[in-house]
């Protein structure tokens, strides 16, 4: 099992088990800015790495591997978690705890999952969707989308999102899978820290558990 990394919050802070994309593990900048992002607002956060990480892979597990490591990290952050338990991720990792909450895996439920950069479908091939399992899911979703991002255009997602009733989408604009604009439009990544700053928003207004 990785070793967690804790990014502590309040003291009654809400908790988010945030896992990494597929290209980079939690020790990259991008989650580590994330991290401390959503604990200087008053969010507790949790990071870990999958398993091929931890081993010194380049390619991911198979889906269950993935599954049940995150879903081991769970099981060890609740005995520590005060406030209500979030679930998330930057791309693939969000996918992934997606899917878990999809066929209720996570004991307890989530009060909502965050999805830095849904993975909609591969760059190129819209018909490759990875939406179907959404719909199962009984906890409100935040989808932080830049409108850049090749894995889902702005309309796909709004398309998505009309057809999930407790879901909500917030557009960066300029925003790339990671949700960074260009440098010469947003040199200090104030796209970044406006996706943040929403999703630890959506957390601590939450006022109860799905």
């Amino acid at each position: 099992m990785t070793a967690l990394r804790e990014y502590p919050g309040t003291a009654v802070a809400p908790t988010l088990v945030l896992a990494h994309g597929a290209g980079a593990g939690h020790d990259h900048p991008w989650m580590t800015r994330v991290a401390q992002g959503l604990a200087d607002r008053g969010v507790r956060v949790v990071t870990f790495n999958f398993p091929y990480v931890e081993e010194q892979r380049k390619v991911p597990d198979r889906g269950p591997v993935l599954e049940d490591a995150f879903a081991a990290v769970w099981r060890d952050v609740v005995s520590a978690a005060a406030g209500l338990l979030f679930a998330g991720g930057k791309s693939m990792g969000g996918r992934i705890a997606s899917q878990l909450a999809a066929r209720g895996a996570f004991d307890p439920a989530p009060a909502g999952l965050v999805f830095f950069g849904y993975p909609l479908h591969p760059p190129g091939k819209p018909g490759q969707r990875r939406d179907r399992h959404l719909a199962s899911i009984d906890a409100p979703l935040l989808f932080l989308h830049g409108t850049r991002d090749p894995f889902g255009s702005p309309d796909e997602m709004r398309g998505l999102v009309a057809g999930l009733p407790r879901a909500t989408l917030e557009l960066i604009d300029g925003g790339d899978h990671s949700l960074v604009a260009p440098k010469r439009q947003d040199p200090e990544s104030a796209s970044l820290e406006r996706a943040i700053g929403l999703a630890a928003a959506f957390m601590r207004a939450s006022p109860q558990g799905p």
